[in-house]
């Protein structure tokens, strides 16, 4: 069974940095495009939920919504089977509840949701 858990999230300053994990287990997870969503406070469906960044299976290629371009980065880490977000320079506005999901051949896996608060 494919399950996602999500870790690293907390309180930060704004300006501030934090590295989410998005660890896997039950399948490798280079072999699955992965993204990062958010959910902002607020809002309880998925489908409220932001894209905020991808990376693919072919090539780990990278893409990122505009409000977080040149402040996120998402990579692999293959020998832990997990992919990182690394969040910089961050703002009040990115406060909310980070959450991953795999995606292959019409199946997906979503983990649980981690905290990302903003604040001084």
């Amino acid at each position: 069974q494919v399950q996602l858990v999500e870790s690293g999230g907390g309180l930060v300053e704004p300006g501030g940095s934090v590295r989410l994990s998005c660890a896997a287990s039950g399948t490798t997870l280079r072999l699955w495009d992965v993204e990062w969503y958010r959910q902002p406070p607020g809002t309880r469906y998925v489908d409220q939920r932001e894209l905020v960044a991808a990376i693919t299976a072919l090539h780990s290629e990278t893409h990122y919504t505009d409000t977080v371009q040149g402040r996120f980065t998402i990579f692999r880490d293959n020998t832990e089977n997990s992919v990182h977000l690394q969040m910089s320079s961050l703002k009040p506005e990115d406060t909310a509840v980070y959450y991953c999901r795999a995606d292959r051949n019409s199946n997906d896996f979503w983990g649980q949701g981690t905290q990302v608060t903003v604040s001084s």
